[in-house]
């Protein structure tokens, strides 16, 4: 099956099939062969109390889980079936895990089929097949976000061109905030009393052109998730992949280089997008984190956009969970801990005080800067 596999590949890829995937060849008869020797050496266990079933395999998805995250983390070769699904992917420009999803459950319906047509009865394909197919992934995912300092430590961390080269005398101010306290326009204003460029919604075009990715559909995904394990798991596809991310992974990561990108353009305020994380070696950020009282920021969403106390408060407390959310993820550190940033106000004090504040600590952190080189 393994071999049918690579020719599809051959067949699928023509000149694009490149000497890595002739590795899967052997690599398939040594997979297959450690298959046979680890069922010799667990022979003997053999549970038919159904909760011990179970937990063996749960046993059996973590380990394979962990085997699935260093297969991607060495990225040499993989195994036919995750690179036949990679083949058909990109050869017909359909998205990777919508196609391994469809292989998955392919292989899965054959198999029963040919169970009852040969035996009569289900081998072999059982709930076990089904919760398999869910944890192992799910489990990879999660090995590469617990491992990631790890993974930093032992390769390196991949540090993008635009980032290797950022001018002395250019100036950042990123700005997070909590949802209905003023952050957009308190960046806008900031902005123009600076000279500085302003980098927000206009953000959302720019990532829809370089991911392809309409601009509502990137609206929707930035910095908004519900939960992170509902979250890999709904995206377990993803880990069997080095080359294809889940469709909000790929969003941040484009968002993560154009904040890179308009740092080292020049000066700029950018708003929200984990941009005080993505800029934390910048050598002149200025990291603002904005906050306001609940009853202020109802208010003043009420009164922005014309919703009732109630649906005020209820999208604050949703978005407030969704962003918060979504900064853990990424960047493994907690939203709106003072430590992450060098100013936290609030801004029910009013915008211009506010605004004043920041250009102030701006100037003070220059002047050290400047005592400091000298």
């Amino acid at each position: 099956m393994s071999v049918v596999l690579i020719l599809l590949q051959l067949f699928l890829l023509r000149r694009n099939f490149k000497l890595e995937h002739v590795l899967q060849l052997p690599f398939s008869f040594l997979f297959g062969y450690f298959i046979d020797l680890n069922m010799m050496l667990l022979n003997a266990v053999n549970p038919q109390f159904y909760p011990i079933q179970i937990m063996s395999l749960l046993a059996g998805c973590v380990v394979l889980g962990f085997g699935v995250y260093l297969e991607v983390l060495a990225d040499v070769a993989m195994l036919p079936g995750e690179s036949f699904v990679r083949a058909v992917s990109a050869t017909f420009k359909k998205d990777f895990g919508a196609t391994k999803v469809t292989f998955d459950v392919s292989v899965t319906a054959i198999a029963v089929v040919l169970s009852l047509v040969l035996a009569h009865r289900l081998v072999g394909v059982r709930e076990g097949t089904v919760i398999a197919a869910l944890l192992v992934g799910f489990l990879a995912r999660l090995f590469g976000r617990l491992l990631a300092p790890v993974k930093e430590k032992l390769f390196g961390a991949s540090a993008p061109a635009a980032e290797t080269a950022v001018p002395e005398h250019v100036q950042v101010i990123t700005i997070a905030r909590q949802y209905g306290s003023g952050g957009h326009d308190i960046g806008e204003h900031l902005a123009q009393k600076l000279g500085y460029a302003f980098y927000d919604k206009e953000m959302i075009e720019a990532t829809a052109g370089c991911t392809g990715y309409t601009p509502e559909f990137v609206r929707q995904q930035e910095e908004s998730m519900t939960n992170s394990l509902l979250f890999d798991l709904l995206n377990h596809v993803y880990a069997y992949s080095s080359d294809n991310e889940a469709p909000k992974d790929a969003i941040f990561e484009a968002q993560a280089n154009l904040i890179r990108e308009y740092a080292a353009k020049g000066n700029c305020v950018i708003v929200g997008r984990c941009a005080d994380y993505v800029l934390k070696d910048h050598p002149n950020c200025l990291r603002v984190f904005l906050h306001a009282p609940l009853p202020f920021r109802i208010r003043r969403i009420m009164r922005t956009e014309h919703l009732s106390e109630q649906e005020a408060r209820a999208k604050i407390e949703q978005t407030d969970r969704r962003r918060s959310v979504n900064y853990r993820y990424y960047t493994r550190q907690i939203w709106g801990q003072v430590d992450n940033y060098q100013i936290s106000v609030d801004t029910s004090m009013g915008e211009t005080y506010v605004e004043n504040l920041i250009v102030d600590a701006l100037k003070e952190e220059a002047k050290n800067k400047l005592l400091t080189s000298a």
